[in-house]
């Protein structure tokens, strides 16, 4: 009896330290696992903000073994991410779809009317805040917010501003800044965040308030040029510290970060939702996500669970009234 006891002991002390080391997972040792591959939604086109997270978690999910089974990424950005929303609504207690969201998470039904609400998925987490600047061309003649805000005071409507879709959270932030500086901006709208900088590298427009994800490496070849930061602290990261805040630019302060997170299908189980919560929590752990969230300029943010959905009550309550003030609300 006493060589049984000693050998289970001896067991026992293995796993532990295997757990210890991080070689044994006990949530994927007890608790569910997809059993196919995970559709990884994407509501929004390629090359912007969420396009590029999505495809830079997917693989991350693999090298670390944390899904018997791949994340598969599938951009459904119809009707300003209707499509991707209304499709995974549609999932109803299927556990292999999940979704990466922005704050067209409340826009698009707010402006369009489509039967949706954020409720009507199944929260995970918030993995990160993103940031927003305002850009131009670096050809353009304006090196500073202050002296380009001047300037489309002068004339007002002649400035284009591109963002993605209407009444989304770049019109947002540019509705913002025509109150708050008492300007006027035409506003040409395109499918996705990528696609904008690119817009704005060809001169075909003014400026725009990309995400820096979205306008990095344009930054970094010299083709675009920050002017300012729309939050009220600087990015703290290296290199984006360098770019004053909207209120040190123009003596005007003005605000705005946008959600990065993921819902999965409504009507899933409690042991699903956490096996989903425990992958991207681990993600956000990882040297590479660090990496990407300061070569990115994002906030790392992560949150879950009552946190998550008080901070999504009350960001929706913003969101709505901005585009109240905007007119973006559906009529």
């Amino acid at each position: 009896m006493k060589k049984i006891s000693w050998t289970v002991k001896i067991v026992m002390a293995m796993v532990c330290s295997l757990v210890l080391m991080g070689s044994l997972s006990i949530d994927t040792a007890n608790a569910w696992e997809p059993t196919r591959p995970v559709e990884f939604i994407i509501p929004a086109g390629s090359g912007g903000g969420a396009d590029v997270m999505a495809r830079f978690i997917a693989p991350l999910i693999s090298k670390y073994k944390l899904s018997p089974t791949p994340f598969i990424v599938i951009n459904k950005s119809g009707g300003a991410g209707g499509e991707g929303f209304l499709y995974v609504k549609g999932k109803a207690k299927d556990p292999h779809t999940i979704i990466i969201t922005l704050d067209n998470l409340f826009t698009t039904p707010l402006s369009t009317g489509l039967p949706f609400n954020w409720r009507d998925m199944t929260p995970v987490a918030r993995l990160a805040l993103d940031y927003f600047n305002l850009w131009v061309n670096e050809e353009s003649p304006y090196k500073t917010a202050k002296e380009y805000i001047e300037a489309v005071k002068k004339e007002p409507g002649k400035f284009m501003m591109g963002g993605t879709g209407t009444a989304q959270e770049d019109q947002i932030i540019t509705v913002q800044m025509e109150q708050v500086f008492g300007v006027k901006f035409g506003y040409v709208p395109f499918k996705g965040g990528g696609t904008v900088a690119v817009e704005l590298v060809g001169k075909h427009i003014s400026s725009s308030v990309n995400n820096p994800a979205e306008a990095v490496s344009h930054w970094k070849a010299k083709r675009l040029r920050p002017l300012a930061t729309i939050d009220s602290e600087r990015i703290k990261l290296p290199l984006w510290d360098t770019i004053p805040t909207m209120k040190e630019a123009t003596g005007v302060d003005m605000s705005y970060l946008m959600l990065r997170g993921i819902f999965a299908a409504p009507g899933i189980t409690k042991e699903q939702q956490e096996y989903y919560v425990a992958v991207m929590k681990k993600v956000t752990e990882t040297p590479e996500w660090q990496k990407y969230i300061s070569d990115m300029g994002l906030k790392g943010a992560f949150s879950t669970g009552p946190d998550f959905v008080k901070w999504l009550e009350d960001k929706e309550k913003i969101t709505k009234d901005l585009m109240a003030k905007g007119d973006l609300l559906k009529k």
